[in-house]
Parts: structure tokens; sequence; C-alpha cells
């Protein structure tokens, strides 16, 4: 997708495009630039920016990164000279307002509302950094665990249930994006309001 949906930002850098999936949701506000590919059923929130200027960023199938929320990635360094991309997993739910830079996401991780992840951190499939937590530099989430605090430390294990809820909001997300994209079809982008 090189064209824009109203009210985004989808722009090159050094000649990259971003590529999204024709089914992904982008909301109005986002700024979507350079090396960054979104997957199918995936859904950027309003007021998302995802910056794939150092690196890349890559977002799975199903994947929702909630409204206000920063993604970028670690450009190269003499100790890292390949640097770290963001690579975001299937069905990965991220908070309104996070911040996710150079990390691994595992399929089924779940970012906080508000919390961050910093350079060379890995979340393993079905864990957990809680609302407001920092998870800093090089640190890994095994699967199944959560994570909280600034610093993160480990808090608890995730029992069967937990896991359930976060995916039944994965799913929910992917419904309530194809509603709010059919929405914005049907009103435009609003500029000729009152």
């Amino acid at each position: 997708m090189k064209t824009a949906p109203p009210g985004v930002t989808i722009a090159p850098f050094n000649g990259i495009w971003p590529r999204i999936h024709d089914s992904a949701f982008i909301a109005p506000g986002c700024r979507i630039i350079g090396n960054v590919e979104i997957g199918p059923d995936a859904s950027i929130w309003y007021n998302c920016v995802m910056r794939g200027d150092a690196n890349r960023i890559v977002v799975g199938a199903r994947s929702n990164i909630q409204d206000g929320t920063v993604i970028h990635c670690d450009s190269p360094k003499p100790k890292r000279p390949e640097g770290i991309p963001t690579i975001i997993g299937d069905d990965v739910l991220i908070g309104h307002m996070a911040m996710v830079h150079g990390t691994v996401l595992e399929d089924r991780a779940f970012v906080g509302i508000g919390a961050i992840t910093m350079d060379g951190c890995h979340m393993e499939s079905d864990s957990m950094l809680a609302a407001g937590a920092m998870l800093t530099p090089g640190k890994r989430i095994p699967s199944r665990q959560l994570w909280g605090g600034r610093p993160a430390a480990f808090m608890r294990e995730l029992a069967d249930l937990h896991l359930a809820d976060m995916q039944m909001g994965v799913q929910g997300y992917v419904l309530n994006a194809r509603m709010h994209k059919a929405s914005l079809i049907e009103v435009g982008d609003g500029s000729d309001q009152d």
C-alpha cells in the first residue's frame, strides 16, 4: 500500500516503502515510515508512529498496536553492526501509549498500557509486560510469565484463563478494526465536517 488512507502518512525512507497488507487497518493520525511490514488483519490505531529508518519493523497477522504507541528499531553500532530490528509476531497485543524499541515480541505476547521495551529485549510467546512497566535493555521474559515495575521484574506465572482472555482481546481487536475501517470508508476522513 503506497497510497495512504485519509489522515495517514505512509512514506519511504532511503527508497524503501512500508509494505502493508490490504486487510490491515491503519487509523487516521498514524505515521508509518520506511522499512515497515504490516501483516494481514493487523491493526495500527489512532496516532501511532512506526519509524523503520534505522532498521526494520515487522508486525505479524492479527496483532494490534493501540493508540499513541511508538515503534522504532535500533541502528547499527560498533558492538552490534547489524543493529536491532523490531519484530512483532502474530496475535500480539500492544496497549495504548506503549514504546517498543529494538525488541522481539513473539506470538501472543502482551505489552501493557504505557509500558516500555528497550533495545535487545525479547518477550517469548504468551508472556506479558504489565501496564507502566519498563523492560530494560537486553532483558528476556520467558513464556507464560508476567513482569512488572520499573525496572521490570518477574511477578508471577500466567494461568491458562489469563492467556485465553488475552486471545479473546486479539479477536476483539480484529473485529473492532473491521468496524472502524468500514465506518471511516462511509464518512471519509471528516475534513469536510463542521
